[in-house]
């Protein structure tokens, strides 16, 4: 196979499996797939359990869609926004028979599919889109047992002289390769997500406002706050992404700390007194605790996340200058209570996961709330900014509000 760089395809294999992220190894996939083929186009649907008409059933959700052409058609450091849907895992379109049969599908033209094919192609999506398919190579992802994770389509084979053109055998070859070598790094990544959504399953059944998609969605705006932050602050791309993998776990274990708190206070149906607001507050403590002797860098991430995420810019947020694992205040105000962290004090994921959070709580419902408009969310980050919010981090969110609305409707509320 002329022009193919082994080589590098090899090295490739190897970054991959250090990607802890499952959402972010699937978009670093698609990424990768793309490049080794020249496709201009993609996306990559995942294996979801949905109720449909009373009884659960598979289906492929999309999780990311990329496309040259038209990230193009941005301003620098935007991302594509793509439309969430689902297929059926059926003969019916490409990626569902793909997924069906468990095998490569290879589509020339999509305009031109045999009418002996038993799947086709709906042209209403590049009408939608403003974007034309022509070729098409989907290939199933699946774990090292053989279960299926999702499938990984690829679209617009693009030639050195950046016209469209099938995908070759060699393409097969490569894009089979690739499929199979990153199954356990797919496996790898799914376990630890399983891994954190159990302990986050521990923390629900103790506060019913910390639940998987509230993690899954806090966790995902993080990430989008950072990303754009990172690019306004000239951080390079692979140094962006190390972060971004950690960030993604540790932003989901935010609240862990919450499992140590009484049921009595966590499920209260109403506002907390302020005695039992100085209980609450201590879980930021209890989580931090749980990163003590950090091992890899998530630990440390995670530790400042759980303990700094109620901090204020201000100074006035919580648990303040205090050591968790001794509770020795390490910087006590003239009462002996310990001082807030302000500023630049609080770590970066600190501060950006403090807005993730608060968003998506006034966001959603609560048992003791109904959820907020947007407009009136919005108006609250606004004000808050230099006083509760790093007033940088705030102008950035709004930079990226329409990523903030597709992970809210990539993590729905059940």
């Amino acid at each position: 196979m002329p022009g193919v760089d082994f080589k590098l395809i090899v090295k490739l294999d190897a970054e991959l499996n250090q990607i802890q992220d499952l959402d972010l190894l699937l978009e670093r996939i698609l990424l990768e797939a793309r490049k080794v083929v020249r496709a201009d186009a993609g996306s990559i649907y995942v294996v979801e359990r949905v109720e449909d008409n009373g009884r659960m059933e598979e289906k492929l959700a999309i999780k990311y869609a990329q496309n040259d052409t038209k990230s193009k058609e941005l301003p620098p450091g935007q991302k594509l926004i793509y439309s969430i849907f689902s297929l059926g895992i059926n003969e019916r379109t490409v990626s569902g028979y793909c997924a069906l049969t468990r095998k490569l599908v290879n589509v020339p033209d999509v305009y031109n599919i045999s009418p002996s094919a038993p799947y086709s192609y709906n042209t209403g999506y590049d009408k939608i889109s403003g974007y034309k398919t022509t070729s098409t190579l989907a290939m199933p992802l699946q774990s090292p047992e053989g279960r299926l994770l999702g499938v990984l389509q690829i679209i617009n084979s693009m030639d050195e002289a950046g016209g469209v053109v099938p995908f070759s055998p060699d393409d097969e070859i490569i894009i089979t390769h690739f499929a199979n070598s990153t199954s356990l790094a797919l496996q790898k990544a799914s376990i630890t997500r399983a891994m954190i959504l159990r302990m986050i399953k521990m923390s629900e059944l103790r506060d019913p406002g910390e639940t998987g998609t509230h993690v899954n969605r806090v966790a995902g705006y993080a990430v989008e706050i950072y990303d754009r932050w990172a690019f306004h602050h000239q951080v390079p791309q692979k140094e962006r992404d190390r972060y971004k993998d950690t960030l993604k776990i540790a932003a989901m274990l935010h609240d862990v700390g919450k499992v140590a708190i009484s049921d009595i206070i966590l499920k209260k149906p109403s506002r907390f007194t302020p005695e039992e607001y100085a209980v609450i507050q201590h879980h930021t403590l209890y989580g931090a605790g749980l990163f003590e002797d950090p091992q890899f860098p998530v630990d440390i991430i995670a530790r400042d996340v759980a303990l700094t995420h109620h901090e204020n810019w201000d100074g006035s947020g919580y648990p303040g200058w205090i050591d968790p694992v001794s509770g020795l205040v390490l910087k006590p105000d003239p009462q002996g209570r310990p001082l807030g962290k302000k500023g630049e004090e609080i770590p970066l994921p600190g501060r950006i996961v403090a807005i993730a959070d608060v968003y998506d709580a006034l966001c959603s419902r609560r048992v003791y709330k109904e959820p907020w408009s947007e407009a009136e969310v919005l108006g609250e980050l606004k004000k808050m900014a230099g006083f509760k919010f790093d007033p940088e981090l705030i102008e950035v969110f709004f930079e990226i509000l329409p990523n903030i609305r597709q992970i809210q409707s990539l993590y729905p509320e059940s």
